[in-house]
């Protein structure tokens, strides 16, 4: 998605001069999201991008993997050979972290890719036993897809609570049960202590069976092939982009899941793994590189401080989420949790600055506008899950 809309926003922001498009994948550009649930599930074929690159003027060099960069010559090193460069946009995204011990194991999958997919989807068509290793957003969809599929699943997650690294425990505690409901299993507080032909050996003992594992326990950003390059990385291995998506080379800027950025909203570096970054940051990186190349400075109003934004769709409930809780000093449910709608709010003093939406799309819709103004609310009506949000602003 970012390499894609970055080249698209070229276009659309009047570059005319040649954009080559890179890619490690031998496929067409894809969508992601759609691995997860329709593509998994066979619903869908594929989630290509329905884009004419040719029409575009978007030159395409697929399975052509990015080995290195020479920022002094300006040049890029591939498996095919140097390209060189006048501007360049690192638009790597993330890779999924490997089980320990389980790498190049037979059962064990990813899910990132289309072929991770296609390696997938075998195991749901024959309702084989799964095991989900992290209870994380990647985990929880999967899970129900392998629910929906009829398969029996175990998700196991090293953590006392589903989604531990991204939700407070008095949130994401309100989620377990939707495990259960859906008729999966969710073994918390136990790890993965080997992987054998039929099982997964937790930690305490205790032999899962399982046809397949399915690895969910995180991703970090594709950099390591920056390796001396000079681009600066932070120490969760992200470009260290400035608030223009600018990084420490001159002419290299970076945008989606492998960049993070300083947010001056909310007084942190922020490293966002989600799509609708990688939809919104080639607005502002396009910007800035067509002002260089035309011989300026970055473009006046191309700044990148976002209220970050994703989705997840898991146990027949559509989950949203805007902006950044950490930091906030108060948090506000609206709603019951043990409904199938509700909210959680965080505020700072009494801006609002985060926003949990369960089965509430009207409360999302409005709360990321009201977080983007940097409106003050009244808490107690913020608190009544009858009021619209926008009626809480003082």
């Amino acid at each position: 998605m970012a390499g894609v809309q970055t080249a698209v926003q070229l276009r659309e922001q009047g570059w005319t001069g040649p954009v080559l498009l890179l890619g490690a994948e031998p496929h067409q550009p894809y969508d992601r999201p759609p691995l997860s649930k329709a593509v998994l599930l066979g619903t869908a074929e594929g989630s290509a991008f329905d884009i004419d690159f040719d029409t575009l003027g978007v030159e395409l060099e697929l399975g052509n993997p990015v080995t290195g960069l020479d920022a002094g010559e300006r040049v890029l090193q591939t498996g095919r050979g140097p390209v060189p460069y006048d501007a360049l946009v690192l638009a790597t995204g993330a890779e999924p972290l490997t089980l320990p011990g389980g790498e190049g194991a037979p059962g064990v999958h990813l899910l990132r890719t289309l072929d991770d997919v296609a390696r997938l989807r075998p195991v749901l068509e024959e309702r084989k036993d799964v095991v989900v290793v992290g209870a994380g957003w990647i985990g929880a969809e999967f899970a129900t897809a392998a629910r929906e599929a009829g398969c029996a699943v175990t998700v196991v997650e090293s953590a006392d609570r589903p989604l531990p690294g991204a939700l407070p425990a008095d949130v994401a505690v309100h989620m377990r049960d939707w495990y259960a409901q859906s008729g999966a299993r969710l073994r918390t507080g136990a790890r993965v202590a080997a992987v054998e032909p039929g099982a997964v050996v937790l930690d305490d003992g205790e032999r899962v069976p399982a046809d397949a594992v399915v690895v969910g326990i995180g991703a970090r950003p594709a950099t390591r092939w920056l390796a001396d390059s000079g681009v600066a990385l932070c120490a969760d291995g992200s470009v260290r982009g400035d608030d223009r998506l600018r990084t420490s080379v001159p002419g290299v800027y970076a945008v989606g899941d492998c960049v993070s950025f300083p947010s001056a909203r909310y007084g942190a570096r922020l490293l966002v793994h989600h799509w609708d970054n990688a939809l919104q940051g080639p607005v502002v990186v396009a910007a800035n590189v067509v002002a260089e190349l035309r011989g300026g400075g970055p473009a006046e109003e191309a700044v990148y401080d976002p209220v970050p934004y994703f989705w997840s769709e898991q146990f027949g409930r559509f989950v949203q989420y805007a902006g950044h809780h950490a930091g906030a000093d108060r948090m506000l449910l609206r709603g019951d949790p043990g409904e199938p709608s509700w909210s959680v709010c965080w505020l700072r003093g009494e801006t609002l600055t985060a926003l949990l939406a369960v089965g509430r799309p009207r409360d999302l819709a409005q709360g990321r506008r009201l977080i983007q103004q940097g409106a003050v609310l009244d808490p107690t009506l913020l608190a009544d899950a009858s009021v619209a949000l926008k009626k809480a602003v003082r």
